[in-house]
């Protein structure tokens, strides 16, 4: 989309070479043109629309000049398009955590260190296994608002008497795709 500082308005003034950036890439996927945010540290975001609007949300968001930078997000295109094609069951792309409260970095990293690709956890499940007073309610929530879907793969945490929520795509239906991608649900099924 070449979404650049002159597309996202005047670029924020800082000091010192060493000031981050966040590069964006594109991957097509089933379940959309899944956009993905690069920065030095590793993935920041996902987000399952591509458009100008979002890229400038997350730049903004994450407070960071937006830099053309194709070598920055290869490795996560190529996992992502790699997961898409069933050939590729854990990412290995470096996550950037910085758009995650301490909750959040609590609950979503352990959902990212301990749910495979094929296994599902229940938002109880998760809440214990994380060691967290959060209830399976805030659980939920916490899935609703992971900037970084796909990769740290809130699709894989169900309600204990169904699929519960999702926020990213289509809804229900992408998580849906998700977890048939995954061997968890019988596409007939759906």
């Amino acid at each position: 989309m070449g979404l650049t500082s002159e597309t996202l308005g005047p670029e924020r003034a800082y000091s010192g070479a060493e000031r981050d950036t966040v590069a964006f890439g594109v991957v097509a996927t089933p379940v959309g043109d899944v956009l993905v945010a690069v920065t030095r540290s590793g993935v920041v975001a996902t987000h399952f629309r591509d458009s100008v609007e979002v890229r400038r949300r997350l730049a903004a968001r994450l407070g960071l000049p937006v830099v053309d930078d194709a070598a920055r997000t290869a490795q996560a295109r190529t996992e992502l398009a790699a997961y898409f094609a069933g050939s590729l069951r854990a990412f290995t792309v470096a996550v950037d955590w910085q758009l995650m409260s301490v909750a959040q970095r609590l609950v979503l990293g352990t959902l990212y260190e301990t749910v495979r690709f094929g296994q599902v956890v229940t938002y109880g499940q998760l809440a214990e296994r994380s060691g967290s007073t959060i209830p399976a309610r805030g659980i939920g929530s916490i899935m609703g608002s992971n900037p970084i879907p796909i990769v740290v793969p809130c699709h894989r945490v169900v309600a204990g008497n169904g699929l519960g929520g999702f926020s990213g795509g289509d809804g229900v239906e992408s998580k849906q795709a998700l977890l048939a991608l995954e061997g968890q649900l019988p596409a007939a099924l759906w």
